[in-house]
């Protein structure tokens, strides 16, 4: 989507949410977005926020929650699941939360107060996907809502992140066990997901120590738990399926991430059969080819957490696949190697149509894996973001 339009539809929907009884903001007070770099990671109209430049102690329960005084931030959540009768399926559930201002300084005597409810100074938006191996379809819903009026939000005691009725709850100072449900109406049919999650392994701090450097001037805070028992049900075409599987949780909070030279990434988190898992992003630079400090990391069956950087991955795109509703051509499967390691994968999608067809177009879905671990056979399953591919011109 070219700049003009889709500047059109950001200004607009700014608008909408955060308008109320004040005059709305000016159309070079709203950034213009074309993907979901832009809309979520970019510097623009940072001044005033805090910023990801140095290891931290992580609290918790309170890190859980929000973090206002950075520009942007995630709660990601993504899944393979299966029904009792073998009927497969993938789940993408995601809240952002976007600041539209810096919160007010509470030592400034004379902030003034907000004049109506739905004054806010946080957009959260929504993203939700279904992947039906069985039905060959992918269902995908986004939502907008300004933190205000009870409409989204996130809370600490007990943790509750939340965007009308997609919700992820917990009960008491903890985070396990976790509610996660959401429903929407899509073009390709309506479904509803919920699901109770509990961890199998202990949280990850990613990066180093859980700063994650994207380039020389931009980190953000990073951890996740890489692999989440899932048990529950999903509502599908007037059919409810209980299904159980394994669920891997992303978080994630930042003021910029990437430069101007990056022009996107493509992200991996495979849960293997040997009991141990594998993220590894590689941030694509303007020319195609890997940032130096795109990295992964390895989590050992017991937790234990081992740093991959760049040069000990082998990425190799083994094909592709042209998106007939946008024209975008993606990567559709790839061999992935971690030689020092002993990891020979490749990485297949359980479908290739797994775009998003939403305000930002990028491809997100559920993969399979098939591959060798020392020499042993291995398999596995996961998830793969691609993000930063525009329409191909030939």
């Amino acid at each position: 989507m070219s700049g003009a339009p889709l500047r059109c539809l950001v200004y607009t929907a700014v608008v909408l949410l955060v308008s109320a009884c004040g005059n709305p903001p000016s159309e070079q007070d709203v950034p213009a977005f074309s993907s979901p770099i832009d809309a979520l990671t970019v510097d623009g109209g940072a001044k005033g926020f805090a910023r990801a430049e140095t290891v931290r102690e992580f609290v918790f329960p309170e890190d859980h929650g929000p973090h206002p005084e950075f520009l942007t931030e995630w709660w990601y959540f993504t899944g393979n699941l299966i029904s009792a009768e073998g009927r497969r399926f993938g789940i993408q559930w995601t809240i952002f939360r976007r600041a539209l201002a810096p919160e007010p300084d509470p030592e400034t005597p004379d902030t003034p107060e907000p004049q109506s409810a739905w004054a806010t100074r946080q957009l959260y938006m929504g993203h939700m996907a279904l992947t039906d191996v069985e039905s060959e379809r992918h269902l995908a819903a986004e939502r907008f809502a300004r933190g205000a009026a009870g409409l989204a939000g996130a809370e600490i005691r007990p943790f509750r992140v939340w965007l009308e009725d997609w919700s992820a709850t917990s009960e008491g100072d903890g985070l396990w066990p976790l509610t996660l449900t959401s429903g929407a109406s899509t073009k390709a049919g309506d479904f509803r997901v919920e699901l109770m999650l509990e961890t199998e392994k202990p949280m990850v701090l990613q990066g180093d120590r859980g700063l994650s450097q994207k380039h020389e001037g931009g980190a953000s805070y990073y951890y996740a738990f890489t692999r989440i028992g899932a048990r529950g049900h999903i509502e599908l075409d007037g059919r409810r399926f209980e299904v159980e599987g394994q669920v891997w949780f992303d978080r994630e909070w930042s003021t910029s991430t990437l430069d101007s030279e990056q022009s996107g990434w493509d992200w991996f988190s495979l849960q293997l059969s040997d009991g141990r898992e594998l993220m590894f992003y590689q941030l694509r630079q303007s020319d195609g080819s890997p940032h130096p400090m795109s990295a992964g990391s390895l989590i050992d069956v017991d937790g234990k957490k081992i740093h991959i950087p760049l040069d000990q991955a082998e990425l190799e795109v083994l094909d592709r696949w042209r998106s007939p509703k946008g024209g975008s051509v993606y990567p559709s499967r790839w061999r992935l190697r971690i030689p020092e390691h002993g990891l020979d994968l490749e990485v297949i999608p359980v479908l290739e149509d797994q775009e998003l067809e939403i305000a930002f177009r990028y491809w997100e879905g559920a993969v399979d894996v098939d591959g060798t671990a020392d020499g042993r056979a291995v398999q596995g399953r996961g998830y793969v973001e691609l993000v930063g591919y525009l329409p191909s011109e030939t």
